[in-house]
């Protein structure tokens, strides 16, 4: 399925989107980042704010020249390496009800890995000088 179909989702389920993951939520909505993240994340970007019509590339083709246009401004201050985004991405997924076995599976992590990233933060490490 392609970015641009699954970008129509909710404005806003689960948690939100840290500062790294923000433009892509405000561009491409929820669903779309999450599929953006999935097809893209760990690779460096190239995008353009005016990409050709006729030699669309790969971004442009998965989420429509305007979208990625619009990922390029709003990208303009980011670093170009397209962040992966697996704790937020088990975040929404949590909080749809999903379970943490199937959150493994869609993110391709262990569910030792999955629950880390469900885990408050405040239980994860203690201050060392209480």
């Amino acid at each position: 399925m392609s970015v641009e179909a699954q970008a129509a989702g909710p404005a806003q389920d689960g948690p939100p989107p840290p500062a790294n993951l923000e433009p892509f939520v405000r561009v491409l909505g929820v669903d779309g980042a999450i599929a953006f993240l999935a097809e893209f994340g760990g690779a460096p970007l190239h995008l353009s704010e005016r990409p050709h019509p006729n030699h669309p590339g790969r971004i442009a083709r998965a989420v429509g020249h305007e979208k990625a246009a619009a990922l390029a401004v709003a990208m303009a201050d980011l670093p170009r390496r397209c962040p992966l985004g697996k704790r937020w991405m088990a975040q929404v997924f949590a909080a749809r009800g999903v379970g943490v076995y199937e959150i493994a599976r869609r993110l391709r992590a262990s569910d030792v890995q999955v629950r880390r990233w469900l885990r408050p933060p405040e239980t994860i490490q203690g201050d060392l000088f209480d």
